[in-house]
């Protein structure tokens, strides 16, 4: 429902049992209002729910009321999740209010405090950061690229066809989808042509599903498929042959004429109380039986599949040797700042796995593995080791110079962190001044209480903290502005955009904006084109880093660099 433009007068409801305050606040209202403007009142909050119901509205102003403000505020949210809350304290009711924005209303003001230009610029900022929250919520569900719902809202509609499986005894089916011989694709004719392939191919699947089904990107060359209501194997087996004769369809990619094959596999839920990630596990692996068998093919789970090792089985177990084998490497890119005359002010490490077989493999292709099997904490802490120790080196030839080290959600989880950080810092003679650790922003939100806590004590060893890709999740200022970081990473998925003739700047404004009102420096990641660099540096952002200034590289190119080789 849009709530007000042209031709249409702003809605502002007051829930406020005192019927005296309410009219001072709408009149208050009026005085400064330049357009239409409608103000209705209800006491009660359930009243509120139906005026919301009914009529919608711009904003609300919502009395604090004590301990039952958090309840008024989730049944008005839930009512209606667009309308954003302002919330109405008295003086002694500060706490309370502060409470109120932690959990979800958009501002507090002061009662004693109010006057109509304040009331009036806290509706309207109120406003313009529900809608900046909600095209940052519709981002974070969406793939990029295609458009495409993404993993985390796939995952949600998934948990809820299984509820309403539970409920009415109707059957799902999710397809897991890869495409045969991508690689090759994105090696031969380069990553454009590999993007125009998934567009392609996610138009095309999304013009095949009824209004109740899904199709998601869920990373990668890798598509899923949900669909409630068929009814048997066959029946998910005859749309798995057209998802498949639909992909076949030639296309040109890099000048040349190809047709593409996938591989897919099938799994019919019949327990409805089948854990998510169980289900996804049964389809992927039916997607590698068909893959194993030549591709080109699908594949229905059947229960033996589930104690046959796979591929992925395989190379977890490949994993858990590649430390002691001494098959990671290290590589290093640069990070370089807008704001200082020497440009180079740190490179962040990235692991590579140097399989003896499959040659140098990126985090992509084996981290999931490690984060899902707690490889990742082993991994990070020898990540961690050798960055220190090169960095140590380098810094004598250029002492500023810093390292960036990824925290995954599983090490920011793990109750030790600390300690052994502080343990690595000590016994290693390192300043922590030397080290930046980068947590990305969706396992902040996974568990914001202890990431506080965790970021706090590492902020008190010294240690700089950044959010990594910023702009996937969710994030609100207000969470930003309590925890104790000191950089923004801007995700490359936001800079792509840039440079480009119907590219959006806003998200990458918005998210500059925001980080330099908390204080924050503001770096890009993933910048290609001069195009982009130019846009980030019109935009006020204070650094980048990307393939545009260099790919990561080994200990070797880091000293050439340096010019210490």
């Amino acid at each position: 429902m849009e709530l007000y433009g042209p031709g249409k007068p702003a809605r502002v409801l007051l829930v406020e049992d005192d019927a005296r305050a309410a009219l001072e606040l709408g009149e208050m209202l009026r005085s400064v209002w330049s357009r239409g403007l409608v103000v209705s009142h209800t006491r009660h909050v359930a009243d509120a729910v139906q005026e919301l119901a009914d009529h919608g509205a711009t904003c609300v102003l919502l009395d604090v009321r004590e301990e039952a403000t958090l309840d008024a505020l989730s049944q008005l949210s839930d009512a209606s999740p667009a309308t954003p809350i302002v919330v109405v304290a008295d003086e002694d009711d500060e706490d309370a209010g502060f409470a109120a924005v932690r959990a979800g209303a958009q501002d507090y003001l002061v009662r004693s405090e109010l006057s109509p230009g304040r009331l009036a610029r806290a509706i309207s900022y109120a406003v313009e950061r529900k809608r900046s929250e909600a095209a940052l919520a519709v981002q974070a569900l969406h793939d990029p690229l295609t458009a495409l719902p993404n993993r985390a809202l796939f995952l949600d509609r998934l948990r809820g066809a299984l509820d309403r499986s539970r409920r009415t005894g109707g059957p799902v089916a999710v397809l897991f989808l890869d495409v045969d011989g991508f690689k090759e694709i994105n090696d031969t004719l380069g990553h454009g042509a590999g993007d125009r392939l998934l567009n392609v191919l996610a138009e095309r699947f999304r013009g095949m599903l009824r209004p109740m089904d899904t199709v998601a990107r869920f990373g990668g060359d890798e598509f899923t498929f949900l669909f409630e209501g068929l009814e048997s194997d066959q029946e998910a087996a005859l749309v798995a042959q057209r998802i498949s004769q639909s992909a076949s369809v030639p296309l040109t990619l890099g000048g040349q004429q190809r047709t593409v094959s996938i591989s897919i596999g099938v799994y019919i839920v019949t327990d409805p109380e089948e854990e998510i990630d169980d289900v996804i596990r049964q389809a992927d692996t039916a997607m590698y039986r068909a893959k194993e068998s030549g591709g080109a093919r699908f594949e229905v789970f059947e229960d033996v599949m589930a104690h046959l090792p796979g591929p992925r089985t395989h190379l977890e177990r490949e994993l858990r040797q590649a430390v002691d084998r001494a098959q990671l490497r290290v590589h290093y890119q640069p990070r370089v700042s807008f704001n200082d005359e020497t440009g180079l002010e740190g490179f962040e490490a990235l692991v590579r796995w140097e399989h003896p077989e499959l040659g140098l493999m990126e985090p992509v292709e084996f981290m999931s593995i490690a984060e899902e099997t707690g490889l990742i904490v082993e991994i990070g802490e020898w990540v961690l080791a050798e960055a220190l120790d090169q960095v140590e080196r380098w810094r004598v030839s250029r002492p500023g110079v810093t390292i960036s080290v990824n925290l995954s959600a599983r090490q920011l989880g793990d109750s030790n962190l600390v300690e052994h950080l502080a343990a690595a810092m000590r016994d290693g003679g390192h300043d922590p001044a030397v080290l930046c650790l980068e947590v990305a922003e969706g396992a902040l939100e996974a568990a914001p209480e202890l990431a506080m806590r965790q970021l706090a004590a590492l902020n008190e060893l010294g240690i700089t903290l950044a959010i990594d890709d910023f702009g996937t999740g969710t994030s609100s200022s207000i969470m930003l502005s309590e925890l104790p970081v000191h950089i923004l990473k801007i995700d490359t998925t936001l800079v792509s955009r840039l440079g480009r003739a119907d590219g959006d700047v806003d998200p990458v404004s918005d998210a500059v904006e925001v980080g330099h009102a908390l204080g924050l420096k503001v770096v890009a990641e993933g910048v290609e084109t001069d195009a982009q660099l130019a846009q980030l540096r019109r935009l006020g952002c204070d650094g980048a880093q990307g393939f545009l200034f260099s790919q990561p590289m080994p200990e070797e190119g880091v000293l050439s660099l340096l010019g210490t080789a």
